[in-house]
């Protein structure tokens, strides 16, 4: 079922004020250095404590291990929080993609449908992980749909946002752009590997 093209999938998960996470995400022990980036897709500028926090959760995700802080935290002006109930989609297969996640907290599963119309789960994205980094890439629709199984805080970098930080930070973008070939790459390879014990079986 494709969704409205002028309608966001974001729309019906609830927007995080990240200085409101303080029980649940504590912050990180380096003090920040005080940036005070824009947020790309909020009008108000985040203080320094909003943008470190940000900058700590992104941190311990895989995608960003190899960052430096100092990316991290530049990254973090880019980013919107958001919370997603247990049932509550995330995105469905064949919706326009514009936009990635890292799951902070909680868990994800991904859905496809097989050739029957049987909709099958082909993976569970835990805590760390990121889906969906191929539209940021593409902007081609979903491949598959992704379905919050328990309350989720999600990380979002939207595919406007990261044409901005390929525009304002060309190094942080050639960064981001690699771990993304990295993960993709990774996960092919996974995928290939699946198959091939698949048909000797």
């Amino acid at each position: 079922m494709l969704m409205n093209p002028n309608k966001s999938p974001l729309e019906s998960l609830e927007l995080l004020d990240p200085e409101k996470l303080n029980a649940e995400f504590p912050e990180r022990r380096q003090q920040s250095s005080g940036a005070t980036q824009e947020r790309r897709v909020n009008p108000q500028k985040p203080s320094a404590a909003a943008s470190a926090r940000i900058a700590a959760m992104l941190e311990k995700a895989q995608m960003f291990k190899d960052l430096d802080w100092s990316q991290i935290e530049a990254l973090s002006g880019y980013i919107e929080l958001y919370r997603a109930s247990p049932g509550g989609v995330l995105f469905r297969e064949g919706d326009r993609g514009d936009f990635m996640c890292i799951v902070l907290q909680g868990k994800l599963e991904v859905h496809k449908e097989n050739t029957r119309h049987v909709d099958k789960t082909v993976s569970t994205v835990y805590a760390g992980r990121s889906l969906g980094e191929m539209t940021i890439v593409d902007g081609e629709p979903r491949s598959a749909t992704a379905v919050a199984i328990e309350p989720s805080i999600l990380a979002v970098l939207t595919q406007q946002n990261f044409l901005l930080i390929m525009r304002e930070k060309p190094s942080l973008s050639a960064k981001l752009l690699l771990k993304i070939a990295q993960l993709l790459s990774q996960r092919l390879r996974l995928t290939s590997g699946i198959l091939v014990d698949y048909l000797e079986s």
